[in-house]
């Protein structure tokens, strides 16, 4: 009986002598990004979750993430499959109101311009000799969208999913401070002062419903492989607009969403296992994240030069800061800038049509990549 007693008390501590020296490194980690979640609201619904799984997998001997491992379980049920991703993006468009992009169509043109960063970062991860589809991975974190990065990379790179995922959510946080110089330094103050006026002509409740399937048809034939991607965000929009289906657009966006979103992020905290996350690879990937974003920035504010021109000085290129996903973020940022220098400048509508363009645009580039990549066959 005692040496029974004296074995099993043995066996306490034996975390401490089985760790690795990137576990505690990862612990603090995943204590830094609880602080950003909690005292500095950096996208806390991602981060504390995110954090506190970081930590669990850090503690040696627990089994979170072994086979029938309480983490596993999760990360089976929903990032293994895409299940998560898919979800949250049904939230994302229940939550979205197209109508100033519809309001003014061209606009979506900065859209698409916002998303050149993503393939201009891939070209480069290729050059730094990354896998092909660990640098699709990479590149999609410049679509400053979580899920879209998230879906991509858990299908085709899951190695890679806890620096891709960190990375863009910390960056999505980070769009006030990256955006606002690059806007100053490419355009000029008699371009950031120009007033932009407002459609006259709301889009019709006609109009926002046959928006998304319009999309998901083109866009699923265009690019099939990106169809889940498509498919469930214009669901969740279709379901806002017709009114008809209020319960469901209401769970979708508010307690599916957060369910999923808890989930998702202690899933992605899984994968932070020390020796697995501090490797010269990751900071390698955040830094193409950080470069992706600020790429899609110089893009859409270049493009919207290009667009003030065509115009005959209409448009202000401010807005093509707003044409990534990172959705209201970008709009706000647009909005601020512009009232720097016009404080009756106000330019929050036409930088939201740009932004629920990117928020698509950035979709349908992950939804052309996967189809451009099962082409030369490198996915099923």
């Amino acid at each position: 009986m005692f040496n029974a007693i004296m074995s099993g008390l043995s066996g306490l501590g034996s975390g401490f002598m089985n760790m690795h020296w990137s576990n505690p490194v990862m612990i603090v980690l995943g204590c830094v990004l609880l602080y950003l979640g909690i005292k500095k609201d950096v996208e806390p619904l991602l981060l504390v979750p995110i954090g506190f799984g970081a930590i669990l997998v850090n503690i040696p001997l627990a089994g979170l993430m072994d086979d029938e491992g309480f983490l596993r379980t999760i990360y089976n049920m929903g990032i293994s499959n895409e299940l998560f991703p898919l979800l949250i993006f049904i939230g994302i468009g229940a939550m979205t109101d197209f109508g100033p992009l519809l309001e003014n169509p061209k606009i979506f043109l900065l859209g698409a311009a916002g998303q050149f960063g993503i393939f201009l970062t891939i070209g480069l991860a290729l050059f730094f000799g990354f896998a092909k589809l660990d640098a699709v991975a990479i590149g999609v974190i410049g679509a400053c969208d979580g899920p879209t990065a998230i879906y991509v990379t858990a299908k085709y790179a899951p190695h890679l999913l806890g620096a891709v995922s960190v990375a863009a959510y910390s960056y999505m946080s980070l769009v006030p401070v990256i955006q606002p110089p690059i806007m100053r330094l490419l355009t000029t103050e008699k371009e950031r002062v120009i007033s932009m006026e407002s459609s006259s002509q709301p889009a019709s409740k006609t109009a926002k419903i046959v928006f998304p399937i319009v999309i998901t048809i083109v866009g699923g034939f265009i690019a099939p492989k990106g169809l889940p991607l498509l498919g469930t965000i214009m669901l969740g929009n279709l379901m806002r607009e017709s009114g008809a289906v209020g319960r469901l657009a209401k769970a979708s966006e508010n307690e599916i969403a957060n369910v999923v979103t808890l989930f998702l992020g202690i899933s992605i905290g899984a994968t932070m296992s020390g020796p697995l996350f501090l490797k010269a690879q990751t900071l390698l990937i955040l830094a193409f994240g950080f470069l992706a974003i600020c790429l899609d920035t110089v893009c859409g504010v270049l493009f919207g030069k290009l667009m003030n021109v065509m115009s005959g000085g209409k448009i202000n290129p401010l807005i093509g800061a707003a044409g990534i996903s990172a959705y209201p973020m970008a709009a706000r940022v647009v909005q601020k800038e512009g009232q720097k220098y016009n404080k009756f400048n106000f330019l929050l509508m036409h930088a939201v049509g740009a932004n629920t363009g990117g928020q698509v645009g950035s979709v349908i580039a992950a939804a052309i990549m996967l189809s451009v990549l099962q082409g030369m066959g490198l996915i099923p």
